[in-house]
């Protein structure tokens, strides 16, 4: 298949020949053709005749430019176009490469000027120009120094002058670097690039041209074979044995595609942008068609159609170079076979077929190689030539091969073999056999969600969170990983873990509710696949409830004993708490590594370890909160008169306290607040104490307290200080005693996300405190910062949902807004002006998201029972946190 050859003529190059050129005739020329091809690309024109017809404007522009300054007529002398310039690959805002090549040992000055002012002509004529001036010897030197250079002139083609010239330099530069030198120099390149677009085709705002699975890894490919085989064109690749067919229309097609979004961006960022930033992504899938849909938006399914390109680009790449390795250059060495079985062998320790057929023969061998490799750690990965061999024959997996029961048995031997889980799913589902075999999975290939939360597509975020678990049984997680490390190596099936892993996402992108689509797809794969029934059902019920567990920790009250024993009673069992903890764990750290931090791993472990003791201690008998008060008040009482302090001291403190703030805080946190409010003595100043956290309650965090006279807009004057200390908080408790003085405990991580432990941090965060909290009236403005950049490009409907608990007399009220600079200070303001009291708070930022709980009562600490206070709260705060800054 060979691309369209009959170019478009968008330049009027007949005024060049019968008017008076002016700088501004070729201005005028230029902008002409680029709204020419615009229009044609809007029209549905190819974009590589497109890209061949802005090279051919070029041209123009710059032979008349260089014939007018009299250049032509140097025989010693030629303009030459190199890089992509010089392939004829220029979009909208491309670089245009230059070289002006001499025969001179020294450039006469009167050329030196007047290809200076050809230089200068070109950016006046605002063309961006990379330019260099050399002689044949100088071109030579820089050619054997720097493969960069050695890439570009490759790929030289001659625009004015004498054409000898560029023929002898191709002559000349040849024999300085060999097959092998410039492979693996263009190889070192290549993972030097990546490693800078963190080796994943999936960034959330990826390169187009060069992250993994961009422009220039196909550039790479036909760099290094087209320099062995001495062609100028990718089909003779094909010719040469190089590529096959379906390879060469996979690499056109998909750089077609590439071009066509590159071509839109440089539209639409008015220069030579190569990444797709959020600011771009909703206006190119406008510009190229997509359109919303009940199952996507069509932001997400262009960028599904992006990643799934980079996947097939990245994997041509590795597999190409790997055979441009294996098959040409170490053609001649002596290779070390050691056979497995018929239809596999060892060479050099890579796994390959014994025979072209074996799939063809055999197709359960298809999942019998990942078998083997997943049974045998020392094997270093899979010849090139049978990864070819795997991308067309997965090409053939239907159901007839998804019911055959020994592969099945083979699927299953992979989920349960000891090592490299992870890295073989991988190459399954880069080879094209997992999205195959199981095609519910292949659905969510290069599936993205249009958010900050979730920064991974589903298919690499499900690998992960398998990775994760598996990270799980090894020791080496411990130290991160202390209580799921041991609750995961306890686990009597772990493959239930990781088939749980597989499909928990699996729904996602159908519409409906993913958890429950997933579990459908979860029990029937598993009772398929030769699972008992319980097997199935835990498999199963993980799926449909993997988001419980970091929804009850980051929004609810794990103090209350009720939360507690109702999230016992949907588990039911250590068994399923143990899954689902192991489940939680690995499927936060796969989704952000930003989420992920030492409160939110306290949070799940205070929940778990105490949903554990209550399925113990059986759901039959719950905890007894008189029980449970007397026992924190006499082990407080206990510590506090071990310090030195009299009972009598300590019951004066205590006696304006409600039983609910020796329900709600730990033995050590009372024995904290009581020492620093005695020891304080001063009842007209702010007491503010900061500890790093302790214990299991707050671990991973500090702890901030504040004892002051009560005020109704403490809370405000408090989290706006904060937030100019650049402080997250991440919950809040306000106590009320009867003497209308407040206990406010704030529980923050600095803006890394971790504890602060700088004491003239903590210092500066304590004096802001105690100098706000001394004229609340006055609290500071609520923080006016710039929105970050990439939460401009999201939009988050607030939504307020309010509900009452009577039993407790407070009113729960979650808010989820955009997160933004100040979010909480607005908050509390919003609840002062309508007469709301705070009792506690736990805030959850997710990606561009908060979703933020509180729990709030009236001024005489009763649940807000007035309906119309309830619908003017929430009717204030959605239009006040809707007028985003």
């Amino acid at each position: 298949m060979q691309p369209p050859t009959l170019t478009p003529h968008v330049l009027d190059s007949s005024r060049l020949q019968t008017e008076n050129v002016t700088p501004a005739l070729y201005r005028e020329l230029l902008k002409n053709a680029q709204d020419c091809l615009w229009a044609k690309f809007e029209a549905g024109e190819s974009v590589r005749l497109l890209v061949e017809a802005r090279t051919e404007a070029i041209d123009i522009v710059l032979t008349h430019a260089w014939q007018s300054f009299g250049l032509s007529n140097e025989n010693e002398l030629a303009l030459l176009a190199v890089g992509g310039y010089g392939r004829g690959e220029l979009h909208l805002a491309s670089d245009i490469d230059v070289l002006v090549l001499h025969g001179h040992g020294q450039l006469p000055d009167t050329l030196k000027e007047s290809i200076s002012r050809f230089i200068t002509l070109l950016w006046d004529l605002g063309l961006e120009v990379g330019s260099s001036v050399r002689s044949l010897s100088e071109c030579v030197e820089s050619v054997s120094e720097d493969v960069t250079i050695a890439t570009n002139v490759l790929e030289v083609r001659t625009l004015c002058g004498n054409d000898e010239l560029r023929q002898t330099l191709l002559a000349l530069i040849r024999p300085l670097w060999t097959d092998a030198a410039f492979f693996e120099a263009k190889r070192d390149e290549q993972i030097a690039r990546h490693a800078k677009h963190h080796n994943t085709e999936y960034n959330l705002e990826p390169d187009l041209k060069n992250a993994p699975g961009g422009l220039r890894d196909i550039q790479t490919v036909v760099w290094v074979a087209k320099r062995h085989f001495e062609t100028t064109n990718l089909y003779d690749l094909v010719t040469h044995g190089f590529l096959t067919e379906f390879e060469y229309k996979q690499l056109f097609d998909s750089e077609t595609l590439l071009w066509k979004i590159r071509f839109a961006l440089h539209h639409i960022a008015k220069r030579n942008e190569n990444r797709l930033l959020f600011d771009h992504q909703r206006g190119l899938a406008a510009l190229l068609g997509y359109n919303d849909n009940n199952a996507s938006r069509a932001v997400e399914q262009f960028m599904k159609d992006y990643y799934r390109v980079a996947m097939t680009v990245s994997m041509l790449n590795e597999m190409l170079l790997q055979y441009f390795d294996e098959a040409i250059l170490r053609a001649e060495e002596q290779a070390i076979i050691i056979p497995i079985n018929d239809d596999f062998q060892l060479r050099d320790n890579y796994i390959e077929v014994t025979h072209h057929q074996a799939f063809a023969r055999n197709p359960s061998a298809l999942l019998e190689i990942f078998s083997i490799l997943a049974e045998s750690p020392d094997i270093l990965g899979v010849r090139a030539s049978t990864i070819r061999l795997i991308m067309v024959e997965a090409r053939k997996i239907n159901a007839a091969f998804r019911h055959n029961q020994q592969n099945r048995a083979y699927f299953m031997e992979i989920l349960r073999a000891p090592h490299a889980l992870f890295s073989t799913l991988r190459q399954m589902k880069r080879y094209g056999v997992l999205g195959q075999y199981l095609p519910a999975f292949g659905a969510i290939i290069g599936q993205m969600q249009y958010d900050l939360f979730h920064i991974y597509t589903v298919d690499a975020h499900t690998l992960l969170v398998i990775k994760n678990m598996r990270r799980f049984r090894y020791d080496e997680s411990r130290e991160l990983f202390p209580v799921v490390t041991d609750v995961a190596q306890q686990l009597p099936k772990p493959e239930l873990l990781y088939l749980a892993g597989l499909f928990h996402d699996i729904g996602k992108g159908r519409g409906g509710d993913h958890s429950e689509l997933g579990a459908v797809d979860a029990i029937e794969f598993c009772l398929a696949h030769g699972l008992s029934t319980r097997s199935a059902n835990i498999v199963a019920w993980l799926t449909r409830n993997h988001l419980i567990m970091s929804m009850t920790a980051q929004k609810q009250d794990l103090a209350d004993p009720d939360v507690i024993h109702r999230f016992a009673k949907l588990v039911g069992d250590i068994v399923h708490l143990d899954y689902l903890y192991a489940l939680t764990v690995a499927d936060i750290c796969a989704t952000n590594p930003k989420l992920w931090n030492s409160w939110r791993a306290s949070l799940l472990r205070q929940l778990y370890q105490q949903t554990r003791r209550a399925l113990r201690r059986g759901l039959n008998n719950p905890i007894d909160y008189h029980e449970l008060i007397a026992e924190t008040r006499i082990t407080a009482l206990d510590m506090l008169l071990a310090q030195g302090f009299s009972e009598e001291a300590v019951s004066s403190i205590w006696e304006k306290l409600g039983d609910d703030y020796f329900l709600r805080e730990s033995a050590n946190e009372i024995v904290w607040h009581t020492s620093a409010i005695l020891n304080h003595g001063d009842n007209n100043s702010p007491l503010v104490a900061i500890q790093k956290s302790h214990g299991n309650q707050f671990q991973g965090a500090t702890q901030i307290f504040v004892y002051t006279k009560d005020l109704p807009n403490l809370f405000a004057a408090s989290v706006a200080t904060l937030d100019q200390q650049h402080l997250t908080v991440l919950d809040a408790r306000i106590i009320t005693a009867t003497s209308h003085f407040s206990l406010d405990t704030y529980v923050v991580l600095d803006e890394d996300n971790t504890p602060i432990t700088d004491n003239d941090r903590l210092d500066m965060i304590r004096e802001s405190l105690t100098h706000a909290l001394s004229h609340p009236e006055q609290y500071p403005t609520i923080v006016q910062k710039r929105l970050p950049r990439a939460l401009k490009h999201f939009s988050v409907k607030t939504e307020v949902n309010i509900s009452n608990d009577i039993a407790k007399q407070q009113t729960s009220l979650e808010v989820i807004t955009l997160d933004r600079p100040g979010l909480l200070a607005r908050i509390g303001l919003i609840f002062m002006e309508h007469g709301v009291s705070l009792q506690s708070a736990r805030i959850a930022t997710l990606g561009e998201r908060a979703e933020d709980v509180f729990f709030i009562s009236d001024a005489h600490g009763q649940a807000i029972a007035n309906p119309e206070l309830c619908e003017k709260l929430a009717a204030t705060l959605r239009q006040q946190l809707d007028m985003v800054n």
